[in-house]
């Protein structure tokens, strides 16, 4: 992963500004869903902003080594690269999913609980659909039947 690239989880956003909350003010109000809005906007830009430069990238520098070591490199970094845009199509999806939660007021809710998710968290993870302990509460019952 290059450095311009980010994991799900950590979305390096080019002008990002924290929301700041004033007091009294309730959750999830109109200024606060614009925020994240923005946000999802922004991230999905950016990654399709990666599928384009990938797709002309593949174009370019396809080429028919006559050294077969020399194509099976090239294969290999089409194919994590590929992988990478797999995993970023998903992602592509699921903040769409998010947008459409925004546009009908049930964003920012823990999906199990229904509790407030918090704004930092949703800033660090703008997809989020659970809060921290219910996320944590998920993790360890996974860890538990893998063992």
């Amino acid at each position: 992963m290059s450095k311009a690239q980010t994991s799900e989880s950590s979305p390096v956003l080019k002008n990002f500004v924290p929301y700041k909350p004033k007091r009294g003010e309730t959750y999830m109000n109109e200024k606060q869903r614009e925020h994240f809005k923005r946000i999802l906007l922004d991230w999905r830009n950016q990654l399709m902003q990666e599928v384009d430069r990938t797709v002309h990238h593949l174009q370019d520098e396809a080429a028919n080594y006559p050294d077969p070591a020399d194509r099976a490199t090239q294969e290999e970094e089409f194919s994590l690269e590929l992988r990478t845009r797999d995993r970023e199509r998903k992602l592509i999806k699921k903040i769409d999913n998010t947008i459409e939660a925004i546009a009908q007021d049930d964003y920012g809710y823990c999906e199990s609980c229904g509790i407030e998710i918090g704004i930092r968290r949703l800033e660090a993870r703008p997809t989020a659909d659970k809060c921290i302990d219910c996320k944590t509460l998920d993790e360890i019952k996974e860890k538990q039947l893998r063992t």
